[in-house]
């Protein structure tokens, strides 16, 4: 070989050998990258819990007294006070949905293989979810309702909180459908949790008791004119009393698909008798869920995509009416005419996790299609790119828009596995809770608008605030966790 094809070789093995150090080198890279990604989200997901708690206790220590768990309403971190106003049994449940995040979450990270916050923490606050139900009975009651269908005793919450277990006053407009429903809700969620069966039991008792309220009555035309009234002792048709009720109920389903469970179902024939007959539990949950999201979306969708609060216009008046079937009171329909705003983010918050839920169940298109565009329009209209902090977007914070605003970032998770544009509308709220807690945080509460601080002339936090930001972290936390799980399957 001459020497001018040994050069040509040596230079040859120069380039082979500098383009296997480049390309390990780049792999190299690739991976610290991925190992540097990995290590930020995993220091994420364990921030976010470690946060949901420190809110979650914050909270129990300023809001809560005693061992009887009275919740006030309001606390002042600036002023360390309190209000003397007890909180409902709705702002109550809070308590009980920020406590079941957490567990998730804990649980949820233990099975990834990192399991010394679940070591440290799950058991107190199984415990304390134990003590939440057992003090919710301070807003139990019990009374006699007719329906549209039937007269009945009915042990239920109340809205507000009684002096004794069991002898709160729920009677009428005492108690409301909808308080029930978020009680539903976070009944299963803890029985998925624990695999108690109290709980199971509790919310098919009390699912029992808001399709009693379905109006069942029949239109011109021979169907149920239905809707849930806002609670027994009202007319109003609203969103609040139907959408959340959509997911529970497919949860039921999916957890008597297999079974051959029965109940009785009570309904109204074309001469206006009422009947019972029984059917399988599965095939009725998942049929009243399919009803009530139709309901809503033929009677409360706006033209902009979003759903308004309720369908009112009470006609003749807003009284509860009655009438008499073979010898029988039962309620009668109220004719509804009017359709009545605002709309709140939670009402098209509790469509969009039904529309997940129910295209889950069924794999009906017509589902998935309402899932990409109920995300889509909620946030357009919900969310505001702020004037004074770039790259964050602001929520309402008025009233209760901070718990609304909470149900729909649940839901943007609950598409998320049918939406990936859900991703960019998520970011948002890990960003504001971050920013609230990094900047405005005072013994561990957050302020009601994460992004302009402590209002000086009134640091009042409603105490469901509180408990609303502890759950979003907890979800996010899960949420990553999901996204991790997932890439590894």
């Amino acid at each position: 070989m001459n020497l001018k094809n040994k050069n040509f070789l040596l230079i040859l093995l120069t380039i082979f050998i500098s383009m296997g150090c480049n390309i390990q080198q780049s792999n190299k890279a690739k991976k610290n990258r991925h190992t540097n990604i990995s290590q930020q989200k995993e220091t994420l997901i364990t921030n976010n819990i470690i946060r949901s708690m420190a809110i979650t206790d914050a909270t129990f220590k300023h809001y809560f007294k005693g061992d009887n768990q009275v919740m006030a309403r309001f606390y002042n971190p600036i002023e360390d006070k309190s209000s003397s106003e007890i909180g409902s049994v709705w702002m109550y449940s809070a308590s009980i949905e920020a406590i079941n995040t957490i567990l998730q979450a804990l649980k949820t990270q233990k099975l990834m293989g990192k399991d010394s916050l679940h070591n440290i923490h799950y058991n107190r606050y199984e415990n304390l979810l134990t003590r939440l139900y057992d003090n919710l009975e301070y807003y139990s009651g019990t009374f006699e309702h007719t329906s549209f269908t039937q007269t009945k005793d009915w042990t239920v919450y109340g809205v507000n909180r009684g002096a004794k277990k069991g002898q709160a006053k729920v009677a009428g407009i005492e108690n409301v459908y909808d308080d029930q429903q978020w009680l539903i809700r976070e009944l299963l969620h803890s029985y998925k949790i624990t695999d108690n069966k109290h709980y199971l039991k509790k919310a098919e008792y009390l699912t029992e008791y808001v399709i009693d309220g379905w109006d069942s009555t029949l239109d011109a035309f021979g169907k149920p004119n239905g809707g849930i009234p806002w609670g027994p002792g009202y007319t109003t048709k609203h969103s609040c009393s139907n959408g959340p009720f959509i997911s529970p109920l497919i949860w039921l389903y999916e957890l008597y698909k297999d079974k051959n469970d029965e109940l009785t179902y009570l309904y109204i024939s074309p001469t206006g008798e009422r009947i019972e007959k029984k059917v399988k539990k599965s095939s009725y949950y998942l049929q009243f869920a399919k009803d009530i999201y139709h309901w809503q979306k033929s009677k409360l969708i706006r033209s902009d995509g979003i759903y308004d609060d309720f369908l009112g216009g009470c006609d003749p008046d807003c009284a509860v009416a009655y009438e008499v079937v073979n010898g029988t009171t039962y309620r009668a329909n109220t004719k509804l005419k009017d359709v009545v705003g605002p709309a709140y983010s939670y009402n098209t918050g509790t469509m969009l996790s039904g529309a997940v839920d129910l295209f889950r169940a069924t794999s009906n298109k017509e589902y998935l299609e309402d899932v990409k565009s109920l995300g889509k329009m909620s946030f357009r209209y919900f969310a505001k790119e702020s004037n004074t902090l770039p790259g964050y977007y602001e929520y309402a914070t008025s009233g209760f828009n901070n718990w609304f605003n909470g149900v729909l970032m649940r839901a943007f998770i609950d598409a998320n596995t049918y939406d990936p544009n859900t991703e960019l509308y998520i970011e948002t709220f890990q960003k504001n809770l971050d920013y609230g807690y990094e900047k405005f945080a005072k013994k561990n509460l957050l302020p009601t608008n994460l992004l302009h601080g402590w209002d000086p002339k009134n640091a009042d936090v409603e105490g469901m605030f509180q408990l609303t930001f502890a759950a979003e972290y907890a979800l996010l936390a899960t949420y990553e966790m999901g996204k991790i799980i997932s890439t590894n399957k």
